[in-house]
């Protein structure tokens, strides 16, 4: 059986309450070796991090998501730089923008997402990216992020990989210039549908490239479209991808398992 790794899952909700430890075991059956369980914001991610903390093969990401940026106050983000001195923490996330719901002004958004790359950098953690609708502005504070301002000088102190694109909806010209800059990109649930626009983005991403998840609870994979996701169907993407490439998906677990150990430092 290969060896996997979900690099982005939300098993802190409370739609596991019932069952969290029966979906980990799941997980560990189908191959899953570790997981990272990523926050959206304060209380989130002081609960992923007790989640951490009591399962050996959860690992925490802290951060404020679009979403919840209008939250954010500079005491949380002196809580977060607390939180991340748990070993156990491996990535500031999720961060980003969402002008596809918007629920946090935009501008806010921006500062918010800024703010938390800075503190990756002072950190020296990874960053888990989240874009919805805002290909252009992620991918220019990114880059004067990745680049310095002046478009030469590379983020001090992190080094590559500098985190990942999660499920990423780019198209390939984007993707090359994550890629260059020093980014992995992540595959979800949705490239198993039809259509599906990951399908095609999928062909052009290398394996060394490449990071998979779940996002679970949300984008089930086919066959569970429409069910409660969790970390034990991505298995199924890893299928996918494969198929799509045309290697097994042992191959696509195997490369996508060592970019998650490498990005995120994982014990395995």
């Amino acid at each position: 059986m290969p060896v996997l790794v979900d690099s982005h899952t939300h098993i802190d909700m409370r739609a596991y309450n019932g069952d969290r430890d029966q979906v980990l075991e799941r997980a560990r059956m189908a191959g899953v070796a570790a997981l990272v369980d990523v926050g959206c914001d304060l209380d989130s991610s002081r609960a992923v991090l007790e989640l951490a903390k009591r399962y050996t093969d959860v690992f925490a990401a802290v951060g404020f998501h679009p979403h919840d940026a209008a939250k954010m106050t500079d005491g949380d983000l002196e809580i977060l730089s607390e939180l991340t001195q748990h070993p156990k923490v491996v990535a500031i996330g999720e961060i980003g923008l969402d002008f596809y719901r918007n629920l946090s002004p935009r501008e806010v958004q921006i500062d918010a997402f800024k703010k938390q790359l800075a503190l990756a950098q002072r950190l020296r953690l990874p960053v888990i990216v989240h874009c919805r609708d805002a290909q252009d502005e992620v991918l220019s504070i990114l880059t004067e992020w990745a680049y310095g301002a002046d478009g030469v000088a590379g983020v001090s102190g992190v080094k590559e990989p500098l985190g990942v694109l999660h499920c990423f909806s780019g198209d390939r010209d984007i993707s090359q210039r994550y890629i260059e800059m020093g980014f992995l990109l992540s595959i979800a649930g949705p490239i198993t549908y039809s259509p599906s626009h990951a399908v095609g983005i999928a062909h052009y991403i290398p394996l060394d490239k490449l990071l998979i998840e779940t996002d679970c609870p949300f984008l089930t994979p086919q066959p569970y479209r429409g069910k409660r996701n969790e970390p034990s169907n991505v298995s199924f993407v890893a299928e996918k991808i494969g198929e799509i490439k045309g290697v097994p998906g042992d191959v696509v677990a195997e490369h996508t398992t060592a970019n998650a150990v490498r990005l995120f430092g994982l014990p395995l």
